[in-house]
């Protein structure tokens, strides 16, 4: 019996998720198992897991007697955070970043507006330190120290919201937010105002004042996408 190496199910999974939303294999492109097999050095069982998990993804559809087919992007579940880890790997990566960040302007402003009547005062807490951490690490090209409190304070905003759907989104707000660190579409340092205008969010939640959240909340948003229009164009 052979013994399949510790984190091949992953590595198989992440290259044939980037090679997909690359456009390497096209829509309508076959995948054979046992040449995948070949190619990966992997067992059988290994690349049916795999396919299991990009069938889940509606990244492929596998058929008897047919093979693994390529779905077209249109069916894809392009809110799975592995989808968008992988689309923002690839070429297409400024325009997956504006369509992800016009997302958030369209929702997190709502989410902040109704954290300022439903948060609990642990939350109301848990973001005022958010965003001090912000404030902190935002200095001396601490970027990764930094996307941890942005990542956190951004999830506090869209579970304090009370609706179930926005709290559902924070998976996906992380995934943007740490694929512009990562593909270097930040600055240095993040802009002062706006990590100024997190701190100014805190304090309208903590006060119950929710047309003020939803106004600063957008000017982040807005803040990010002209930030993109400079590194990412």
């Amino acid at each position: 019996m052979t013994t399949q190496a510790p984190g091949l199910h992953t590595q198989v999974l992440d290259t044939l998720g980037l090679a997909i939303t690359a456009g390497e294999y096209p829509p309508g492109s076959v995948l054979r198992t046992d040449e995948l097999a070949r190619r990966f050095e992997a067992s059988r069982t290994v690349i049916r897991e795999v396919v299991r998990v990009l069938e889940s993804m509606h990244l492929v559809a596998s058929r008897r007697r047919v093979g693994v087919t390529v779905r077209p992007t249109e069916h894809w579940n392009v809110y799975d955070p592995r989808v968008i880890r992988w689309r923002l790997a690839g070429a297409d990566r400024p325009r997956q970043l504006r369509s992800l960040t016009v997302l958030r302007s369209a929702v997190e402003p709502v989410a902040a507006g109704l954290a300022a009547t439903h948060a609990t005062p642990e939350q109301c807490r848990e973001l005022t330190e958010q965003a001090l951490g912000m404030v902190a690490t935002s200095r001396g090209g601490r970027l990764e120290e930094y996307l941890v409190h942005d990542i956190a304070f951004h999830r506090v905003v869209l579970n304090a919201s009370g609706n179930e759907m926005f709290a559902r989104l924070g998976d996906v707000v992380a995934e943007v937010l740490a694929g512009r660190t990562h593909h270097q579409v930040m600055f240095e340092d993040p802009d002062p105002a706006a990590v100024t205008l997190h701190v100014r969010v805190a304090e309208a939640v903590r006060a119950r004042d929710a047309a003020r959240a939803e106004e600063l909340t957008r000017e982040i948003a807005m803040g990010a996408l002209r930030e993109l229009d400079v590194l990412a164009p």
